[in-house]
């Protein structure tokens, strides 16, 4: 078959186009494969402010991805017609989490996969992906990080905030220091025991102490 048949009446009259028996397992299993990635993206989530509609959006990017590749599988026209048009979408929403990445690409394989008809393997390897991604959440450290901020007015009141806080930490690390002429800003990662926080109402009330102030994060933060 030369390149010249491929535009044959001939050709496009012999396309077999998928079942809509096919193409109804391959939608269902798409959103219950949908829901379980949701299910593992809430379940490992580690950042600071959690996106429900970014969980959302990971069914629908299964669903829509099987979709399209049915329909693509089934006709060359539209299939290239389709390159065309995904030729000229550009995405502009920026991922703040290197993991909502994977879950990405893992909704767009799922529904790759799917649409090819290799439904044992979209679900064998969802749920292996599935099981390795609970694992590694759960080896994280279970002591949730913090970010203290502190506003002192010299070296001494440094030192005695530091004394402090060192009581009620588990883990104590600076991350940045900057050297005002009338003060010195402080930012300590900072772990607790029993994650109680009240110490940070006596920490500001500390004679040259200005301003405390703590912050939960996900561990990311460069100072």
């Amino acid at each position: 078959m030369t390149f010249q048949d491929v535009f044959t009446s001939r050709f496009l009259e012999n396309m077999v186009s998928t079942s809509l028996v096919d193409a109804a397992l391959a939608m269902v299993l798409a959103f219950l494969l949908g829901l379980f990635i949701f299910f593992i993206y809430k379940r490992t989530y580690s950042g600071v402010m959690y996106s429900a509609s970014f969980g959302a959006s990971l069914i629908a990017l299964a669903l829509i991805t099987t979709l399209v590749i049915l329909a693509v599988s089934s006709n060359v026209i539209l299939s290239l017609g389709m390159v065309g048009a995904l030729s000229i979408v550009r995405f502009r929403t920026p991922v703040k989490e290197a993991m909502d990445i994977v879950f990405l690409f893992w909704a767009i394989a799922v529904g790759i996969v799917l649409a090819a008809g290799l439904l044992l393997l979209a679900v064998l390897g969802s749920l292996f992906i599935g099981v390795v991604l609970i694992a590694i959440s759960t080896r994280r450290n279970p002591v949730n990080p913090y970010i203290l901020v502190l506003h002192c007015e010299n070296a001494d009141s440094e030192k005695t905030a530091r004394e402090l806080v060192e009581k009620h930490a588990r883990a104590l690390k600076l991350k940045s220091k900057t050297v005002l002429p009338d003060a010195v800003e402080l930012n300590w990662e900072i772990r607790l025991k029993n994650d109680e926080s009240s110490f940070v109402n006596e920490l500001s009330s500390t004679p040259g102490v200005k301003h405390a102030a703590l912050v939960s994060y996900n561990g990311d933060y460069m100072g």
